[in-house]
C-alpha cells in the first residue's frame, strides 16, 4: 500500500481535526510594517560556483517578510543598479486600493530608475504562504526574490494546528547572465540558454556536484562531492525538528523556467493551503509545484528518529538536465552533519503527466470557502501558440497577439485618459476554432500588440487557456498562468480543445479552488472563472520568465475611474512624466 495511504489510514484523528477546526471571530489592531531596501549586483555562489546575482541589503535571497492578516507593509526601494531600473510585485498580494504598488513594470508603474526611490505602501488582507519578486525584463532569472509570510490575526487561528514550521523558496539559477539571455531570447536565429544549472532551495544548490554522494552510497549524475568550507552561502539548508511533531512547511516557487516535484523521503505530506487559500486536506507523498505555486504542508516526524532524511527538488516537464536539489530533514538530537542512509527520493518521470493531473485533481477549496458564481457575464477563450514575427523572430502569442508594453503605464494612461500610449484595439476573445491545437500552426506568423481587455467592474469573467502545439511538432509546453489583482477559481482541467457543448458539464462549481496561478497541460486546457471586482490594471501572464518575455500574456483594465490618486513616482516616465503634477498625487512617502 502507498505510504500516503497508511498515512491516512493512522492518522484519522489528525486529519479530522484539520477539517473540522474554525477560526475564532476576534480582531486585533493592525501594525504597519517599515522596511527599508537596498537593491544592487552583488557577488555570490548560490551553487557554489560564485557569479553575479541581484541582491538586497547585500543578501540573496531577499530578506523574508512577515506580517499579520490586517497589517500594513511599507517598502522604501532604494535602486542601486548603475544602469537599469527595478519594480518589485508581490505575488498573491491583491492591493486591494493600492493597484499602482503591484510592481508590474509598464502595467501598474515606472520602473524605478538608478538612484531613485519608490514606497510601495499595501495591506495584506489575508493569511497565507506568498513571495515576491522582480517584474521588469527578467530580473527574477537574476535573482531579485524574497519570501512573504501573513499570518493570521492575532486572536485568530489556523483550521489545522502544527508544532512548528519551515519555508522553503524554490528557483534555478543559470551561470550565463541574465542579460546574455534576454538578448538570445530576441535574436534571430533564436539562441536558447538551455536547462538551468541548478536548483536552488532557499537560495541555495550544489553545482556539478552531489549531496548524495557526500552523504551516502547513492548514485548520482554529478561528478564530484560538495565541499563547503569557506561557502556558506551554498551548504545546504538544514530542518532541524524534534520527533513525534507536526510541522508545517510553507513552499513556494519563484522559477524562472522549471516546473518541479518535491518530496520529503519516506514522509506523506497534507497540502492544507494553496496561493494563500485553505483546501481541503489530502496527503500525496510528492507534489508539483509549477513557477507562482504556493503551498502548505503539513508533514509528521513519524519515521526513525535515529536518522536523518533528505528533501528532494526535482526538475518536471522538461527533460530533466539539471541536477536534483536536496537539504536535509534533520531529526534532533541527531547531528546534522550526519549522512543519510537512505537515497533521497525517486521523483516521477519527467513527462509523467498522468501523475501530475493526479495531483492537481486532488485539490478542491476547504468546507465553507467561498463558491463561485454559478454563471459568467463574459468568456475570453486564450488560445497559446508559438509563432514568427517577420518570419524570424520566435515569439509565444496569444490569440495570435505577442504582447508587447508600452513607455508609459497602463495605469496612468487610463486613468488620466491620455490618448496614443498603446493600441486602442482590443485583443481578440475567441480564437478561430478550426485551429488544429494537435499539430504546428499552419500560418506561423504572429502579430505585436500593446492593447488591453477593459473588463467591466463587478461583472464575472471565464477565461478558458487553450494549449496548443509549439512550433516543433510533437512540442507542447506546460504554461503556469498567473493573475494579479484577483483570485480566481480552478472550474477544470481537460484534454485537447475545449469544447462548449462537451465539457461544460464536467466543470466543477461545487467545491473548485481558489488560487492565483493555475497551469495549463500540453495539448490540453484549463477553465478559470473570476469576479472583476478590484479596479485597476492587471497582469495575466504565463510564469515562466522567458515565456513572458517573448510574449505569453495579456492585461486586464477595470474600474480605472475608481482608482484614486496615483503616486507620482509611480509615473516618471513615458507621457504621465509631462503631466502637471496638479493631476496626480504628490508623494508616496512616509
Amino acid at each position: 500500500m502507498p505510504m500516503a495511504s497508511n498515512f491516512l489510514r493512522g492518522n484519522n484523528t489528525f486529519l479530522t481535526s484539520i477539517l473540522l477546526l474554525t477560526f475564532s471571530q476576534a480582531t486585533a489592531a493592525a501594525t504597519t510594517r517599515h522596511f527599508k531596501w537596498e537593491v544592487e549586483y552583488i557577488f555570490w555562489s548560490p551553487d557554489c560556483l560564485e557569479g553575479v546575482v541581484m541582491g538586497i541589503n547585500g543578501h540573496f535571497p531577499g530578506p523574508t517578510i512577515r506580517a499579520k492578516a490586517g497589517d500594513t507593509i511599507v517598502v522604501e526601494l532604494h535602486n542601486k543598479l548603475h544602469t537599469e531600473g527595478v519594480v518589485i510585485h508581490w505575488h498573491g498580494i491583491r492591493q486591494l486600493g493600492t493597484p499602482w504598488a503591484d510592481g508590474t513594470a509598464s502595467i501598474s508603474q515606472c520602473a524605478i530608475n538608478p538612484g531613485d526611490h519608490f514606497v510601495y505602501r499595501f495591506k495584506v488582507d489575508k493569511p497565507g504562504t506568498y513571495f515576491y519578486h522582480g517584474h521588469l525584463g527578467m530580473q527574477r532569472s537574476a535573482g531579485l526574490y524574497g519570501s512573504l509570510i501573513v499570518d493570521v490575526a492575532d486572536g485568530q487561528r489556523e483550521p489545522f494546528r502544527y508544532d512548528g514550521e519551515f519555508s522553503l523558496l524554490l528557483s534555478d539559477w543559470w551561470h550565463q547572465g541574465v542579460h546574455e539571455q534576454e538578448v538570445g531570447l530576441s535574436s534571430s536565429p533564436f539562441r536558447w540558454i538551455g536547462e538551468a544549472q541548478s536548483v536552488l532551495i532557499n537560495g541555495r544548490g550544489q553545482y556539478n556536484c552531489s549531496l548524495a554522494a557526500q552523504f551516502s552510497n547513492s548514485s548520482s549524475s554529478s561528478t564530484g562531492q560538495c565541499e563547503f568550507t569557506g561557502r556558506e552561502q551554498c551548504a545546504p539548508e538544514i530542518l532541524t525538528v524534534e520527533p513525534n511533531k507536526t510541522y508545517r512547511l510553507r513552499i513556494a516557487s519563484s522559477t524562472s523556467l522549471q516546473s518541479l516535484s518535491l518530496a520529503i523521503k519516506n514522509h506523506a505530506m497534507v497540502v492544507v493551503e494553496a496561493d494563500g487559500n485553505y483546501v481541503q486536506p489530502f496527503s500525496v507523498d510528492d507534489m508539483d509545484i509549477y513557477s507562482g505555486d504556493s503551498y502548505s504542508v503539513l508533514f509528521k516526524t513519524d519515521q526513525d528518529p535515529t536518522m536523518n532524511y533528505y528533501i528532494s527538488a526535482s526538475v518536471r516537464g522538461r527533460k530533466p538536465n539539471t541536477t536534483q536539489a536536496l537539504t536535509i530533514l534533520n531529526y534532533k538530537p541527531n547531528s546534522a552533519s550526519d549522512p543519510p542512509k537512505l537515497s533521497p527520493p525517486v521523483a516521477p518521470a519527467w513527462n509523467d503527466y498522468a501523475h501530475s493531473k493526479a495531483f492537481t485533481s486532488k485539490i478542491f477549496a476547504r468546507v465553507g470557502s467561498p463558491a463561485p458564481p454559478t454563471s459568467f457575464d463574459r468568456r475570453i477563450v486564450m488560445l497559446n501558440t508559438q509563432n514568427n514575427i517577420d518570419g524570424a523572430y520566435i515569439k509565444w502569442a496569444i490569440n495570435n497577439v505577442s504582447l508587447i508594453l508600452p513607455p508609459t503605464p497602463y495605469l496612468g494612461a487610463i486613468k488620466y485618459k491620455l490618448k496614443n500610449v498603446f493600441d486602442a484595439a482590443n485583443p481578440p476573445d475567441d480564437y478561430d476554432r478550426e485551429y488544429d491545437v494537435m499539430n504546428p500552426p499552419v500560418n506561423r506568423n504572429t502579430t505585436l500588440g500593446s492593447g488591453v481587455y477593459n473588463i467591466e467592474l463587478g461583472s464575472t469573467v471565464d477565461i478558458i487557456l487553450q494549449n496548443a502545439n509549439a512550433l516543433a511538432a510533437n512540442v507542447s509546453e506546460i504554461h503556469p498562468w498567473h493573475l494579479h489583482g484577483h483570485d480566481f477559481w480552478v472550474l477544470g482541467y481537460g484534454e485537447g480543445k475545449f469544447n462548449e457543448k462537451e465539457h461544460e458539464r464536467s466543470l466543477n462549481f461545487k467545491n473548485p479552488p481558489l488560487r492565483n496561478t493555475a497551469v495549463i497541460f500540453p495539448y490540453g486546457w484549463t477553465a478559470l472563472r473570476f469576479v472583476a471586482d478590484n479596479p485597476g490594471v492587471w497582469a495575466f501572464h504565463c510564469h515562466i520568465e522567458p515565456h513572458l518575455h517573448m510574449g505569453m500574456g495579456v492585461v486586464f483594465a477595470l474600474g480605472v475611474h475608481r482608482v484614486g490618486n496615483i503616486p507620482r513616482e509611480a509615473l516618471a516616465c513615458g507621457v504621465t512624466a509631462k503631466m502637471p503634477m496638479s493631476n496626480v498625487t504628490a508623494t508616496n512617502r512616509g
